[in-house]
């Protein structure tokens, strides 16, 4: 009796440690972590859009015959807690793989740590492309249109004009160095005559506007490249416009024309920068677009956000994957998440490239402008990506050998 007592409880305890192993799962889990406190403005539509996905998936069957399920765990912005959460999300509570993350160095912490552990991780929306390339991994793969692609559209645009000397802004973490670094350098290379004037790196949401105002005006540039958002680009905006700093300037906007940050500068938002973005109240009827925008519309009440895209092609990314893969244990999945091509997204076909796990998400370029008090694109289009990468070269010379 003895014997077969310390049996039952050593077999409970191993079931309770590893819930997945023991028990055939009634859905298939997806570990999403991200800032929902500290950044409820943009992790909200993103959850929002995930959750129209999945409505729209498990009402279609779920994937492998379950509905899929997404665990939502908070991390406070904090690379450290990401990790802790991570970990929990996978052997605790019978996660199959992670995805999610806003800010770049969350992304890169997880990233690390997925390929340590061997856990496939999907960079929903960082931005910093060292995701990818000069730390990218097998396990990791990244959702979002490449940091890269965007700024050389911009450069594009810029190197049009007759500016020579640039100033750029950008907030002192992965992304706004990769965004400054991918801009200078395709401008360069498109017009090797400009000179970058002024360089400006204040902390992530800490920014002393004026200060950074007046250190750029000082540089006398021709034209601005900023990489700013959230509250940093509000502040940025008012004390700019307050002092003329953008009057007869040519100024290029990061991120800038999406709606989580046009939107909130009201009948204060800049007009004439050329931006990237995402026009949602401008695309036709019956495109996959409008269809995506009136659905998320109708669900939540709310108009879409660029969050609120990521986070729908994010469910239906990983839905495609796992029917692909027709099993849910990683190396399965990794595979499947390889060349993975999924026909029916708000954009049209997306693949995630073989060579560097990136997706052919491409980005909405265009013009601010005021319209009934309110910033808009205006003389926007969508571009695709793969003009803008660089070569297959370069790219595998930049990512780690495997």
């Amino acid at each position: 009796m003895n014997f077969l007592r310390r049996t039952v409880l050593a077999t409970a305890a191993a079931m309770a440690l590893a819930p997945a192993a023991g028990f055939a799962q009634e859905t298939i889990k997806v570990g999403e972590i991200n800032h929902y406190k500290r950044m409820a403005a943009f992790a909200e539509p993103y959850k929002m859009g995930i959750e129209l996905a999945l409505s729209e998936i498990n009402e279609d069957g779920g994937v492998l015959g379950k509905d899929l399920e997404f665990i939502f765990r908070d991390d406070q912005g904090d690379p450290a807690e990401a990790v802790k959460i991570a970990e929990e999300l996978m052997t605790r509570d019978g996660a199959v793989m992670l995805t999610g993350t806003i800010l770049s160095h969350v992304g890169l912490a997880l990233s690390s740590f997925a390929a340590e552990k061997g856990y496939l991780y999907l960079a929903a929306e960082p931005l910093a492309d060292s995701l990818v390339w000069k730390s990218g991994n097998p396990y990791t793969f990244r959702l979002r249109a490449s940091t890269w692609v965007q700024a050389a559209m911009l450069a594009e645009e810029a190197a049009k004009t007759d500016a020579i000397k640039y100033a750029t802004i950008a907030p002192n973490y992965a992304y706004g160095q990769d965004a400054v670094e991918a801009f200078k350098e395709n401008l360069k290379r498109l017009k090797p005559e400009v000179e970058f004037v002024a360089e400006q790196w204040p902390a992530l949401f800490k920014i002393d506007a004026g200060a950074e105002v007046q250190a750029i005006e000082r540089a006398k540039p021709d034209a601005i490249y900023n990489v700013t958002f959230g509250t940093d680009l509000a502040k940025l905006v008012r004390e700019g416009g307050d002092r003329g700093l953008f009057d007869g300037r040519n100024v290029y906007g990061l991120l800038t024309g999406e709606p989580e940050y046009l939107e909130p500068l009201g009948d204060e938002a800049p007009e004439g920068w050329f931006v990237t973005g995402f026009p949602w109240y401008a695309l036709e009827d019956g495109t996959p677009g409008k269809t995506f925008v009136d659905a998320y519309t109708e669900a939540t009440g709310e108009t879409p956000k660029i969050g609120s895209l990521v986070g729908y092609m994010t469910a239906q990314s990983i839905a495609a994957a796992i029917e692909a893969a027709g099993a849910t244990d990683t190396e399965a999945l990794v595979a499947a998440f390889e060349g993975l091509t999924i026909e029916d997204t708000p954009i049209g076909a997306l693949t995630y490239r073989e060579i560097d796990n990136q997706s052919t998400l491409g980005a909405w370029v265009g013009t601010t402008a005021l319209e009934d008090g309110k910033g808009v694109m205006v003389d926007w289009e969508y571009k695709d990506p793969a003009p803008y990468m660089p070569s297959d070269e370069e790219i595998t010379a930049m990512r780690p050998a495997e």
